[in-house]
């Protein structure tokens, strides 16, 4: 489905108002604390994103802070289903002049077809998936024979670490206040089995409190 502004200046026709309200409330929050992130992250969002060629996937793009990263040369197809970022990457997307394709989908079906994609990329998204198994092999599905997936994900910290214990207990809360965010979700471990071909990545930490284990890197389909 695709976006125009207009679906964004009220509550979209036949969503709950609860979800209306948290998804207006997340898009609020996103584009108030999301520079401060993509700050502690410019450096390695500038090695994986700016040589990037041909149609670009992104899932989850929320605000648009990656946008400015991307050559101006590419396709951008963003699949994001809470409408009310889409005032957000548009304005990104003017910023950056890059036009903004938004399909209102989810990672699990996101209603492109097979080998369309030359790159998919997720930034602190693949832990708040509904089903990160198959979101994996949705995006193995739409990339090109040898394409990548680009991914700068926060990730569960080791399992015998206090942080672990920390990133569990506060997983409930967490969810609700965080759109369904997993702290503890171990993401580098299920793109390890989704199947892909060829995967390099490395770990690192920001100061970020009960999210500050990171993963950034790339896998080949």
């Amino acid at each position: 489905m695709h976006m125009d502004a207009e679906h964004l200046q009220e509550r979209p026709s036949g969503q709950p108002l609860p979800v209306a309200l948290s998804n207006r409330w997340f898009a609020w929050a996103m584009h108030h604390v999301g520079e401060r992130y993509d700050a502690l992250l410019a450096d390695r969002k500038r090695d994986l994103l700016s040589s990037l060629v041909g149609t670009i996937v992104e899932i989850g793009p929320g605000t648009g802070t990656n946008l400015r990263y991307y050559p101006r040369a590419v396709r951008w197809v963003g699949i994001e289903p809470n409408p009310y970022m889409l005032p957000h990457l548009r304005r990104a997307g003017n910023a950056a002049g890059i036009e903004v394709d938004v399909l209102q989908n989810y990672a699990e079906t996101m209603d492109l077809a097979d080998e369309s994609a030359d790159v998919v990329v997720t930034t602190a998204v693949l832990c708040s998936v509904h089903d990160q198994a198959k979101t994996l092999q949705e995006i193995r599905r739409v990339l090109k024979p040898g394409g990548q997936l680009v991914f700068l994900e926060h990730v569960g910290a080791d399992r015998t670490t206090s942080l672990r214990r920390v990133q569990r207990f506060i997983r409930p809360i967490w969810r609700c206040m965080v759109d369904g965010c997993d702290p503890a979700r171990d993401t580098g471990e299920a793109i390890v089995e989704a199947g892909f071909k060829l995967i390099h990545f490395e770990s690192f930490r920001l100061p970020l409190g009960p999210v500050a284990t990171h993963i950034a890197g790339v896998a080949i389909s």
